[in-house]
């Protein structure tokens, strides 16, 4: 795109001399300086990491674009907008540069959308960007095209210099600056002086920015929206008072590690801001209750509130609530290393806060089962959950939570070392799990691993088109990632049953289980990260991205492993014992989206199983473990195939009156004809017309002997 603008620069320029003086003719002239704001409950990709630098595509204002012209060839009788509906198909830089050469009315259309979000990926794109702007005569007012900045890629080297040629533009709405640590007050006083329209700002990171630069973002960004000063300590709490009292549309606030901001910076957002709709104080070590309550019975619409680490917040932030309200808008709240909170608090926070879907509570070690009891009044609503070294809870409170909210679909335990195997029985049950975190659970056994296998085995009855019951077929699991390091007790036997049964599996920790600590399976392991000692690199074993299936495939062709193969039922796991099967449709597929989904990327996976252990809780001891199966031999190198996996036989699920007993979640269904040839695949809706959980069945019709006839379940 950069390229595009410097080469397009002299052919436009000598365009410039057959070009109307009528402004009308320019669909971008009159081009308001205000993109229309999002809505309130529009996911946001401010806080997003990753340079977003690449599309060129905006928001567009068709005021004066009637264009009169004595050759009507047939194209253009189509009106702007739709040339500008066209052009915002083209998601190539490239294709949209060949347009704007076609003709001038083509390129007067798509030239702001060439430029609405400059792709700053590299220097040579920043000069280029740089020398346009500076042109004394451009053929188009560049500057006023461009809405988002994203120096995000170049943050290494990015400095006051690299900054000024671009503050001629005066429409930038979204301003993104991370990591630029060569940053000053300077340079960013200068962008944002006459960024009027500046919705969002990034400077997390950026060390060099002070008081000065807050003060100029509050005296000239009035309509600011999002902030994100994560790691920014030179910054002052007066500053952000300030900031607070004069830019009241904020909605986002990202205020990590600011261990400089205290209470009445936090009291003067809740106080002038409204509309907040998430507030990240992940360790603002001196932020107290106050503030939390403030936040909480002033926000119109809070949705996230992310409290990690702050060290002073006890139950008095949220046991001081006003009465007989609720906060039905809180979707999220975090509460990790949140050591003071009890019980108590826990209580007071599902009833003020009846419709979360997810409650991180880890590391908060004072709160027990009675705490877990009262989560569970959360009920469908509850999508996450995290109560990692909460080591007070026991299996009773699992099992009331699994039986209340059968709508997990991530739960975090690790390192609660009361739970048994029957906490993982529970869980097993509920129908749309994806992760599990069992960590340093060092209770459970090969039952629970066995558990979480034939869980995708759950029998379900439904009705065809024609009324009739149709039995026979079986959830499909639909975990996707298993924690389960440190878990001691664990053997070969059932992991492999576990990779077998679920094809949806990418994630598959089993750090400092004897049983894996095998040369020929290191090829199929991640690499361990960088800084771990050289003890954590011995016990390393983690299955990640298509190694989980590389490793699925060694296991199954391996003949080091007949033995085990042999002890499934139905004979060897995908060896020659079996009928061929293929499985269709959804039960291998992606998952139906249903309500609620969209919040699960909300909070990250975490992929480093070592987090929130400490240095002595790597320590391994071999001889507690239990010793590898005496019948498997030791290294071996073997190729591998790239054979769907294929779950080993259902067990057999009696019949009453003649129908499978019925479960009682809809799932997506992959119909599958065993043993005549024939293979059939369907998606299905749920009983009573509800739309598929994602949770898919896989239906599988017993082979008929011989002569005997297929039949009919009515």
């Amino acid at each position: 795109m950069i390229m595009a603008a410097s080469r397009s620069q002299p052919a436009a320029t000598a365009a410039g001399a057959a070009a109307p003086t009528d402004e009308q003719d320019d669909s971008r002239s009159s081009s308001s300086t205000n993109s229309p704001a999002p809505a309130d409950n529009e996911e946001s990709d401010f806080f997003l990491a990753t340079n977003d630098s690449q599309s060129s595509l905006g928001v567009h204002n068709f005021q004066d674009m009637q264009v009169e012209d004595t050759c009507w060839p047939p194209v253009n009788r189509l009106p702007n907008e739709i040339l500008i509906s066209i052009f915002s198909k083209l998601s190539n830089t490239s294709d949209l540069y060949h347009c704007l050469l076609v003709c001038k009315r083509w390129a007067r259309n798509a030239v702001d959308q060439l430029w609405h979000r400059p792709a700053c990926i590299n220097w040579r794109n920043h000069s280029s960007i740089c020398q346009t702007l500076g042109l004394e005569h451009p053929f188009f007012s560049y500057r006023d095209f461009i809405k988002r900045l994203n120096l995000a890629a170049l943050a290494d080297k990015v400095n006051d210099g690299s900054v000024m040629p671009l503050a001629i533009c005066t429409r930038v709405e979204r301003l993104t600056l991370t990591n630029c640590r060569g940053l000053t007050d300077s340079g960013l006083i200068a962008l944002v002086e006459n960024s009027s329209s500046l919705l969002a700002l990034d400077i997390s990171n950026d060390a060099n920015i002070t008081e000065q630069s807050i003060n100029a973002i509050a005296l000239h960004c009035k309509r600011l929206q999002g902030l994100n000063i994560s790691g920014c300590d030179n910054i002052s709490n007066e500053s952000m008072i300030n900031l607070a009292r004069n830019c009241r549309f904020i909605k986002r606030l990202k205020l990590n590690e600011c261990v400089q901001l205290q209470d009445d910076a936090i009291f003067a957002f809740a106080e002038n801001c409204p509309n907040i709709l998430e507030i990240d104080l992940h360790q603002c070590t001196l932020i107290g209750n106050g503030p939390i309550r403030n936040l909480l019975a002033r926000g119109n619409c809070l949705r996230e509130l992310r409290l990690a680490a702050c060290e002073r917040i006890d139950d008095d932030a949220f046991l001081g609530l006003p009465p007989r309200i609720t906060f039905d808008h809180l979707r999220i709240l975090d509460l990790t290393s949140c050591t003071r909170l009890t019980d108590a608090a826990v209580q007071k926070i599902i009833e003020v806060a009846p419709r979360l879907r997810n409650l991180v509570l880890a590391k908060c070690r004072n709160i027990t089962d009675a705490a877990v009891h009262a989560i569970s009044k959360l009920g469908k609503n509850l999508h996450y959950v995290h109560l990692g070294h909460c080591q007070q809870i026991t299996d009773e409170g699992v099992k009331t939570l699994v039986q209340s909210c059968n709508r997990i679909r991530y739960i975090d335990l690790g390192c609660c070392t009361n739970l048994t195997d029957e906490s993982v029985k529970r869980l097993a049950m509920l129908p749309k799990l994806k992760r599990i975190g069992l960590v340093k659970c060092s209770s459970i056994t090969d039952d629970s691993v066995l558990a979480l296998a034939e869980a995708a085995y759950r029998p379900r009855v439904r009705r065809d088109a024609s009324g009739m019951y149709v039995g026979g077929e079986y959830y499909a699991s639909s975990l996707e990632r298993v924690h389960l390091s440190y878990c001691i007790n664990l053997t070969l036997k059932s992991i492999m049953k576990l990779l077998n049964s679920c094809p949806r599996l990418t994630h598959l920790s089993l750090t400092g289980v004897a049983a894996f600590q095998r040369d020929d399976f290191q090829p199929f392991c991640r690499t361990a990260p960088p800084e771990f000692t050289q003890h954590q690199r011995d016990v390393f074993c983690v299955f990640s991205g298509t190694m989980v299936s590389k490793f699925r495939d060694f296991l199954n062709t391996s003949p080091l492993f007949d033995e085990l193969r042999e002890t499934y039922p139905g004979g060897r796991v995908g060896g020659a014992r079996r009928s061929p099967m293929t499985i269709h449709g959804r039960a291998q597929g992606s998952t139906v989206p249903v309500e609620g989904d969209g919040f699960e990327d909300e909070m990250a996976d975490e992929e480093n199983d070592f987090e929130g252990l400490d240095v002595n809780d790597m320590v391994v001891d071999v001889q507690a473990q239990n010793p590898p199966n005496p019948g498997v031999p030791g290294a071996v190198q073997n190729g591998f195939g790239q054979a769907i996996p294929i779950p080993p036989p259902p067990p057999p699920q009696p019949f009453q009156g003649g129908i499978v007993a019925a479960a009682n979640t809809p799932a997506s269904v992959a119909t599958v004809g065993h043993g005549s040839r024939s293979r059939q695949a369907s998606a299905t809706h749920g009983v009573n017309g509800e739309s598929s959980t994602g949770a898919s069945t896989a239906t599988i019709y017993r082979q008929p002997s011989d002569g005997e006839q297929p039949t009919e379940m009515n």
